[in-house]
């Protein structure tokens, strides 16, 4: 029993074809059983919407007059990458104002929500001087739709699982996990388990570069595996990683997103990161698939690492599944421990809901990846630091 893309695109245009949410799929198995499921059903949908660092956008500012190559930019006091062209720049979701002094932080991902709020922003820019580029200097009030484009691009999303973090020092810490209290009074993870996309498709067999994904509001696009990849791991029977995996790196146009689904977020004396809203729906090409899609949370182990110890290979306390997780506290070491998601589950769930409706009006239909991922990806690191100073 097998289906194809172009076959559930062909129903999805004709208004035939069913989708249903990665949580609805797990009642459906146990309900009807994997045969007469994979006869009704053609997609699964899944979603999360959680804090994702490595994100940001391409912008292209229009020319000014008289013409300025851009050198240092600055948005709202944020600086922006203009080493690129004469007006496009980066802006890193996780970059900080420049007068930020430890107190009110501001970044790239306030920056990135107030342009898709349709707020003002102040551009201020120098300029590399040159016969065809005068102009020294520049400042705009800017906004989403007086600018060229705005192209989401982020290179790293979508961590397919991801440690759970505890503090076991006598001090508390201030991490991108959030705050970690001493002597293991909590526990911070960051999936929606089983509504998370790459652990509904843990060898990637659907998403690839090109496959069309749910991004902040919009309809947007892998553009390629993510920063720190990695497939060459231990996994489950499942086929699930036990730890950081696979990642995304995703495009998207930032003038079609909503601010329901991108969002700034404020990890305190760590610094300034984006929520970023995502799904992608996993097409039911064969019956392994619609095992992997049927995964459960007290199926799905992540590992609980020490962050209190400064090392890149940190000591863990073992594993914990995602349904422990959710009840809100598990005993370690002896020890009861509080546990808080960093990702909002019903956001997921509303980002999955909304993904079966795109398909079920015939408004999204799903892309065969053009390239697939490697099977054998290992992580590299630069390894330990010898100190000192460049002349």
């Amino acid at each position: 029993m097998k289906k194809t893309i172009a076959e559930i695109n062909e129903k999805i245009l004709s208004g035939r074809a069913v989708a249903v949410t990665a949580e609805e799929i797990i009642d459906m198995v146990e309900k009807d059983g994997l045969e007469k499921t994979f006869e009704h059903v053609d997609v699964v949908t899944t979603g999360t919407f959680s804090p994702m660092c490595s994100s940001g956008v391409f912008l292209n500012f229009g020319h000014n007059d008289p013409p300025i190559k851009m050198n240092k930019t600055l948005l709202n006091g944020v600086p922006a990458y203009a080493g690129i062209a004469a007006v496009d720049a980066y802006l890193g979701a996780a970059e900080l104002a420049e007068d930020y002094h430890g107190t009110d932080l501001y970044g790239g991902a306030h920056v990135i929500e107030a342009l898709l709020k349709g707020e003002e922003i102040e551009l201020y820019a120098t300029g590399a001087v040159t016969d065809c580029y005068p102009a020294k200097e520049c400042l705009h009030k800017i906004t989403l739709d007086s600018i060229n484009e705005a192209i989401m691009f982020n290179p790293r999303n979508a961590y397919q699982n991801y440690a759970a973090a505890v503090n076991s020092s006598d001090r508390t810490i201030y991490t991108y996990m959030g705050i970690l209290y001493p002597h293991l009074k909590n526990l911070n993870y960051a999936t929606s388990g089983q509504l998370s996309p790459l652990l509904n498709d843990p060898f990637c067999r659907t998403v690839g570069v090109g496959t069309k994904i749910f991004l902040g509001g919009a309809q947007g696009h892998v553009a390629w595996q993510g920063t720190q990849f990695k497939s060459d791991v231990e996994r489950s029977e499942l086929g699930i990683p036990y730890a950081p995996a696979a990642t995304l790196s995703l495009i998207g146009n930032l003038k079609e997103m909503s601010s329901d689904f991108i969002q700034a977020a404020i990890m305190e004396r760590y610094g300034v990161s984006l929520f970023v809203g995502m799904g992608i729906p996993i097409p039911l090409l064969d019956m392994e698939m619609l095992r992997q899609v049927a995964v459960r949370d007290e199926d799905i182990y992540t590992t609980i690492v020490d962050y209190s110890v400064p090392e890149l290979n940190k000591p863990n306390f073992g594993r914990i599944d995602y349904k422990s997780l959710k009840s809100g506290t598990i005993e370690l070491n002896g020890v009861k421990v509080r546990t808080a998601p960093l990702s909002s589950i019903p956001k997921a769930r509303k980002i999955a809901q909304i993904l079966k409706d795109w398909i079920h009006q015939g408004e999204f239909t799903l892309v065969e990846p053009v390239r697939m991922f490697p099977q054998d990806a290992k992580l590299k690191s630069l390894g330990t630091s010898r100190g000192g100073h460049h002349e």
